[in-house]
């Protein structure tokens, strides 16, 4: 479980095909830290460390992770957002969240504003997936609050820390993200559903 509040940024150093799978070599300050078999989170995807290197950990994503988000769009020398797995005596800053990505959205608009920045976000709406105003949504593994809501997009604004040290600095129109969807919000629909 993490809390969608990102620790750092890596940088993608080697990109591995094998079969259907896809080796992901990243860079980062918390690479000492971490150890083979522990989950973390790569632009909001639960991947689990399989090498540690020099400065440096790997992550597969299997035919099924590289489906559903866009961590196979990655490319050498990319930023990521990471973020290791939530503590449980620890304060939760963001928002539950689990590190599943739901689905995939492109930004459709970039504003920047004075001292922030909006973005706006379209996403396929027959998944079935809903955003609310105020609520929370996960975008690359950034726990985000929804400005505006409708059927199928939704925007969020940014503050510069979020802007500095995150990966959302590289996103413009067109750019493809993976989602997260609030996990209370989704069983609510679910139970609704029935």
């Amino acid at each position: 479980m993490f809390t969608g509040i990102i620790e750092t940024l890596g940088k993608v150093t080697d990109l591995r095909q094998d079969q259907g799978n896809l080796h992901i070599t990243v860079e980062s300050s918390i690479t000492q830290e971490l150890k083979i078999d522990q989950s973390v989170a790569h632009n909001g995807v639960c991947l689990t460390v399989i090498a540690l290197g020099d400065g440096t950990h790997t992550v597969t994503a299997i035919e099924e992770t590289l489906n559903k988000t866009s961590i196979g769009d990655l490319k050498v020398g990319e930023p990521v957002n990471l973020e290791r797995c939530m503590q449980m005596n620890a304060r939760l800053d963001g928002h539950i969240v689990q590190g599943h990505v739901d689905q995939t959205a492109i930004c459709t608009a970039f504003n920047e504003l004075e001292g922030s920045w909006e973005y706006t976000f379209e996403y396929d709406a027959a998944v079935g997936n809903i955003t609310v105003e105020k609520g929370s949504i996960c975008v690359n593994g950034i726990s985000l609050t929804v400005v505006n809501s409708g059927p199928n997009f939704f925007s969020v604004a940014i503050i510069p820390y979020t802007y500095e040290h995150t990966n959302l600095h590289n996103v413009r129109v067109g750019t493809k993200v993976n989602l997260e969807f609030d996990i209370i919000g989704k069983y609510v629909a679910r139970l609704m559903h029935r």
